[in-house]
């Protein structure tokens, strides 16, 4: 009959609405947290160049010395956002679309039950049918039937009507959630990119500003022999690269190079932090309105 249909055609809908939350954020998970795991092996390879960077400047001339000393530390800085960036797609992306397992779980339970409770009200109706076609002079079994028949109709109608709230409900914080979530992405991203660019820029201009000339001087001046110049050997008041990089494997072999950088830039990171998110977000905004 019509209601029926209409109600197996009701939680079909619902039944597929939570299937394809369950296929597709279990693949933006999973995919999302791969990506934030290649991110932090970036970060890892980046640290190691950064200490190989550190330990050449030390076998060098002056000059060449403090502009890989100096181009280092801009590569370590951008490791620190880097670093930021891998912790923030880990709380505000990656975790939040963890938590959809359960909340389908308990989505498809409630779905579940709507279809045992419609398949109790098909198994009275066909013991209806069958009554009637068998016993037809049977007033009081058929009456009794009946009865059941209504009894299991308003379970099922019930049922459903609250499935579909539970559904809808479902879907509304989806949307909400997936706005939120790949907006975040979306901000993080462009907040390190953001960061980076200046960082890489004051790298680029330590490098456009290393004396060649100065340095191939003193190197051949020592080739010839002349006294008065810097050696070449690695400076034992130089901290080499111990101090280079931490992985999330193993946070006590952070640097404490970049631990004094990071504890110095900390405070003043996390109150510009706000206000380069917002000027990002209404730049983005504008770029789409113009």
């Amino acid at each position: 009959s019509g209601p029926h249909l209409l109600r197996d055609s009701q939680v079909r809908a619902m039944e597929s609405t939570v299937t394809n939350a369950e296929k597709y954020f279990g693949r933006f998970c999973s995919l999302l947290a791969a990506y934030t795991r290649k991110t932090a092996r970036l970060r890892d390879k980046a640290d190691q160049l950064v200490k190989q960077l550190i330990d050449f400047a030390n076998t060098e001339n002056p000059e060449m010395r403090a502009t890989m000393r100096n181009f280092a530390e801009e590569l370590a800085k951008v490791q620190d956002y880097r670093q930021a960036q891998v912790e923030r797609l880990e709380t505000k992306v990656v975790t939040p679309l963890k938590f959809y397992g359960p909340q389908i779980k308990q989505t498809r339970a409630e779905i579940k039950k709507c279809k045992h409770i419609r398949n109790n009200e098909i198994k009275q109706l066909e013991k209806l049918e069958k009554l009637r076609q068998k016993s037809p002079s049977d007033r009081q079994m058929i009456s009794q039937a009946e009865t059941s028949v209504q009894k299991a109709s308003v379970d099922a109608s019930r049922t459903t009507h609250q499935l579909e709230e539970t559904v809808d409900a479902f879907q509304t914080q989806k949307l909400k959630d997936l706005q939120k979530i790949f907006s975040d992405f979306v901000t993080i991203e462009m907040v390190f990119h953001a960061r980076a660019v200046e960082v890489y820029s004051s790298a680029f201009q330590t490098l456009e500003n290393y004396d060649l000339e100065g340095d191939l001087q003193d190197f051949r001046a020592k080739m010839r022999g002349v006294t008065g110049y810097s050696d070449a050997r690695p400076r034992r008041d130089i901290a080499p690269s111990a101090a280079v990089p931490w992985s999330r494997s193993c946070q006590s072999t952070q640097s404490t190079m970049r631990s004094q950088r990071k504890e110095e830039a900390a405070s003043e990171d996390d109150f510009a932090e706000e206000d380069l998110e917002e000027e990002l977000r209404g730049w983005a905004r504008d770029s789409i309105n113009g």
